[in-house]
C-alpha cells in the first residue's frame, strides 16, 4: 500500500476485482471516494470531484439527498415488515399505485430489484401474455448483465463469453423501421415483443430520429407483438420529460423502470404494463405465482421510490434536466463543436453525448496514421477526456460500449454555473490539442501502452 492508498484499495484488488483495478490504475482513476453529497464526491484525501456520472444515472436526485436519507430513516425505525409474502404488500401497494397514476393505462406492475431483472420480468411477461417465444432487440442496445438481459443486449463483448443465451431472440438495426418489419414479417405470429430504449446510452448516446417509436409501436401492434420501452437509464426525468416515450405520441405496452427509482441509495425496478396484458399472463389463480421474488416490492425500497416520485414532482426535476441539459449541449456545440476532433454533440435532456474522432487527413502518412488513429478513437479517446477531467476535478466516463463518446449524465439538481464549469474546462482540455501528434503522445503518457494491446488485462 503506498502512502496516499486508501487501505480498502488494497482489499478491493485482492477480494473483488483485481482486473478492474488494473484498468483504473492504467487510466490514473483509481482514486477511492469516501463521501457523497448533492453532485459532490469527495476522495479520501479530502479532494472535491463534480460528478457527471451520478452512478449511471441512479444518482438523479444527488448523492444522498436529506428527504431521502429522512425517508430511509423512517421506514427503518418503524418496525414495518421490509418482507412480507403472506399477505399484501402494503408499500408495495402504494408505489405501484402512485406508479399508475404517472403511467396509465399502463396500471399493473411487476416489481424487483435491479434493471436487469426487470427486463426479465419483461421478457416473462411478454411469453406469457402472447404464447409466444421470439423477442426481437436492437443491434448496440444494452440492458442489463443477466443472462435473460444479455440474450437481447446486442454487445457481442457483453454477450460473447456467456453464449448460448435464450433462443428465439433476433438483432435488428437500431432506428430502422424497415429492418424491424422485415423481421416481424419474417417471424410471423411468432414475435412476442421488440424491446428497445428510447436513446442508446451505453452504444454512444443514439437518439433515433423523431417518430422512430411510434412507428415501431405500430408495426409491433400490427403484428401482434408487444412494444417493450427499457426505460432503465431515459426514465424519470432524465431525459427532460418524465418517461422518455413522452412527446413521441406513443405508450408502450410495457415500460420498465430502475436505477434512479430507488433514489441511488436502495436498488428498486418496476415492469409495468396494462391490466388487460397483466391479466393474460398471470391473472389466473394457477397462474398467479409464475413471476416474483423475495425482495420484490420490500418496504424499505417501496418508501424511499414513493419519496422519489414526489420530490420528482415537486423539486420539478423533468424541466430542469430539461434546461440544464439545453444549456449543457448547446454550450458544448458553441465551444469545441468546431474543434477538428470532435465529430458531434447529441442527447436528450441531461443524456449527453460527446462524440470524439480525429479527422482522417489525405497523404502516406494519413494512411499510414489511420488504423492507430481508429483504434485510439474507438478504445480509448474519450477515457483520455475523462481522465483530463479528473485532473480537474470533474468525474465523467465513456459510454459503456463506444470508448471514443464521452457520456454526461450528472444528477439532475446540477445548477447552471456546474453546466458552465463543465463546458469551459472540456474546452479548456481540448484547446490544447488541435493536431494529431500531440493528442497521440498525450494518449500515450497518460494511459500507457494499455490502449496499444487492445486493453486486455
Amino acid at each position: 500500500m503506498t502512502a496516499h492508498e486508501h487501505p480498502s484499495v488494497r482489499k478491493f484488488a485482492e477480494h473483488v476485482s483485481p482486473a478492474l483495478m488494473k484498468l483504473l490504475g492504467a487510466f490514473g482513476s483509481g482514486r477511492a471516494f469516501v463521501r457523497a453529497k448533492g453532485t459532490t464526491l469527495w476522495d479520501h484525501e479530502g479532494r472535491a470531484y463534480l460528478d457527471l456520472v451520478s452512478a449511471h444515472g441512479a444518482a438523479n436526485l444527488g448523492h444522498n439527498p436529506a428527504r431521502l436519507v429522512d425517508a430511509l430513516t423512517r421506514a427503518a425505525s418503524d418496525e414495518t415488515p421490509n418482507l412480507l409474502h403472506v399477505g399484501p404488500q402494503l408499500h408495495a401497494a402504494e408505489l405501484a399505485a402512485e406508479l399508475a397514476r404517472r403511467t396509465s393505462p399502463l396500471e399493473r406492475c411487476l416489481f424487483s430489484t435491479t434493471g436487469a431483472e426487470a427486463i426479465d420480468s419483461a421478457i416473462k411477461l411478454a411469453r406469457a401474455a402472447t404464447r409466444r417465444k421470439v423477442i426481437l432487440y436492437c443491434k448496440g442496445g444494452s440492458h442489463g448483465k443477466g443472462l435473460g438481459a444479455l440474450s437481447i443486449s446486442g454487445t457481442g463483448r457483453a454477450r460473447d463469453p456467456f453464449e448460448p443465451l435464450l433462443p428465439g431472440c433476433f438483432e435488428i438495426p437500431f432506428d430502422d423501421l424497415e429492418a424491424l418489419e422485415r423481421a416481424l414479417t419474417k417471424h410471423k405470429g411468432e414475435v412476442a415483443a421488440f424491446v428497445v430504449e428510447p436513446v442508446q446510452c451505453d452504444a454512444g448516446v443514439l437518439v433515433p430520429e423523431s417518430g422512430y417509436l411510434k412507428g415501431a409501436y405500430a408495426l409491433a401492434s400490427k403484428h401482434g407483438a408487444l412494444f417493450v420501452l427499457d426505460e432503465v437509464e431515459t426514465g424519470l426525468g432524465r431525459t427532460g420529460r418524465l418517461f422518455g416515450y413522452q412527446g413521441e405520441g406513443v405508450v408502450p405496452d410495457v415500460l420498465v423502470l430502475g436505477r434512479s427509482l430507488g433514489g441511488g441509495m436502495l436498488p428498486v425496478s418496476a415492469t409495468l404494463t396494462t391490466p388487460e396484458i397483466h391479466d393474460r399472463a398471470f391473472g389466473r389463480v394457477d397462474r398467479f405465482d409464475l413471476h416474483g421474488g423475495t425482495f420484490s416490492g420490500y418496504a424499505l425500497g417501496a418508501r424511499v421510490a414513493i419519496e422519489v416520485l414526489t420530490a420528482i414532482d415537486e423539486e420539478k426535476l423533468p424541466a430542469s434536466a430539461a434546461a440544464r441539459g439545453a444549456r449543457l449541449a448547446e454550450g458544448l456545440r458553441d465551444r469545441v463543436g468546431s474543434h477538428p476532433f470532435v465529430r458531434a454533440v447529441r442527447g436528450r435532456g441531461l443524456l449527453v453525448g460527446l462524440e470524439l474522432a480525429p479527422a482522417r487527413r489525405g497523404g502516406r502518412l494519413g494512411r499510414l496514421l489511420s488504423g492507430v488513429v481508429s483504434g485510439v478513437s474507438r478504445s480509448v479517446l474519450g477515457q483520455w477526456l475523462a481522465v483530463r477531467l479528473l485532473e480537474r476535478g470533474i468525474v465523467a466516463q465513456p459510454a459503456a460500449h463506444q470508448w471514443n463518446v464521452l457520456r454526461l449524465t450528472p444528477p439532475l439538481v446540477v445548477t447552471d454555473d456546474e453546466v458552465d464549469r463543465v463546458v469551459n474546462e472540456i474546452g479548456s482540455v481540448l484547446d490544447a490539442y488541435t493536431e494529431l501528434p500531440l493528442l497521440l503522445a498525450d494518449v500515450g503518457q497518460r494511459l500507457g501502452a494499455q490502449f496499444l494491446t487492445g486493453l486486455k488485462l
